[in-house]
């Protein structure tokens, strides 16, 4: 008697996953990912903090030479918008996230010279009111460059670096 062999395909046996991911693999990813972003995002928000106050000091920086020009032609400072250039006060500069009040103006005296002083602050609700190191920067006709953080406090050597 001849016995017939059939020949038998085994297959191996299947995976119990399958294709795709479980349930704790996709949660530790979130978690990975969640504490990525919670790194990530406040270190960018700080960058274009950074960037922004760059924005601002240049205007004031822009303001106080056309202010020494119009003292170089006229003799006196002035606080009037359209003899510097500006449309009028406040002004918005900075991309809009500052802005720079009227100059406050003294007037030569018989014992003091003439001066300005400018000032710049973050626009409210535009994310840059939320950067508590350098919440005003000022600039006077003494070429004095100085900031206030949040609590009115010095913070010159962080903002004009």
């Amino acid at each position: 008697m001849t016995h017939s062999h059939f020949n038998r395909v085994t297959l191996a046996p299947q995976s119990l996953r399958g294709r795709g991911f479980t349930l704790i693999e996709l949660m530790i990813t979130v978690v990975i990912a969640t504490i990525l972003m919670s790194i990530a995002i406040p270190l960018y928000q700080h960058q274009v903090r950074e960037a922004r106050r760059t924005d601002a000091r240049s205007a004031l920086s822009d303001l106080a030479s056309r202010e020494e020009r119009y003292y170089a032609m006229k003799n006196v400072y002035t606080n009037t918008a359209s003899e510097l250039g500006y449309g009028g006060w406040p002004q918005t500069v900075g991309g809009g996230y500052y802005v720079v009040n009227q100059p406050a103006i003294t007037s030569a005296t018989g014992t003091t010279a003439a001066s300005f002083s400018l000032n710049a602050t973050p626009v409210a609700g535009k994310g840059q009111d939320k950067d508590t190191d350098c919440a005003k920067f000022l600039v006077s006709s003494t070429g004095q460059n100085t900031s206030l953080n949040s609590a009115l406090a010095d913070s010159t050597p962080i903002c004009w670096n």
